[in-house]
């Protein structure tokens, strides 16, 4: 068991490195047609809900403000396709409770200008989660550390510089258990993200 839960984290981090190298491909590529640069911003952030034991009722988790930092490459002008790589820290709050994550994201989005320097886009978002913590106390029982998600959101470019506002949600449920805080039962927590993601970029 130990092997094949090995072998499945070895091709996890083998489709993240392709994807990382499909989107530094881009970024290459980008910087003879439209660009690549730099971006960071806040995250406005909640996971999903926390269940204590099998038999209590979720507590929902309160927002909380993160950070994220990364790469991205533009392609295009009307039409575009702007490949991401960002390290996030996101942090939920339970009650007195808190669960911290930290992760890398691989959006892939397609945008489109609406009107001179307007646009909005979409597309999906790969997730690979670097660690997590629930009170402190780090753990690695997540029933998928490689995950995907959907962007969605507007954006403004004055020259170099723009700001965008986005939305990212988790597709699917992505459950992390560990031992309950009086050492009996086990805990759920929903480790999906459902954030709101206000970023400013600069092309260099």
């Amino acid at each position: 068991m130990k092997n094949l839960k090995s072998k499945l984290n070895a091709s996890k981090k083998t489709i993240l490195l392709a994807l990382f190298l499909v989107a530094i491909s881009s970024f290459t590529y980008a910087q003879t047609a439209t660009g690549f640069g730099i971006k960071g911003g806040l995250n406005y952030n909640a996971n999903g809900d926390y269940f204590e034991s099998i038999e209590s009722n979720a507590k929902n988790p309160d927002r909380n403000v993160g950070y994220h930092v990364g790469l991205f490459g533009k392609i295009g002008n009307k039409i575009y396709f702007r490949p991401e790589l960002v390290y996030t820290s996101t942090k939920s709050d339970y009650d007195n409770e808190s669960f911290e994550m930290q992760k890398l994201d691989a959006p892939m989005l397609i945008g489109i200008n609406i009107l001179g320097p307007l646009s909005v886009f979409a597309g999906p978002s790969f997730q690979y989660i670097l660690d997590s913590e629930f009170n402190g106390v780090t753990f690695d029982d997540i029933e998928n550390e490689f995950s995907v998600g959907l962007n969605f959101g507007i954006g403004l470019n004055i020259n170099k510089l723009g700001i965008d506002l986005r939305y990212e949600r988790g597709f699917s449920e992505n459950e992390a258990t560990f031992i309950g805080n009086n050492g009996v039962g086990t805990s759920r927590l929903d480790t999906r993200p459902n954030q709101l993601i206000l970023s400013l970029s600069l092309i260099l």
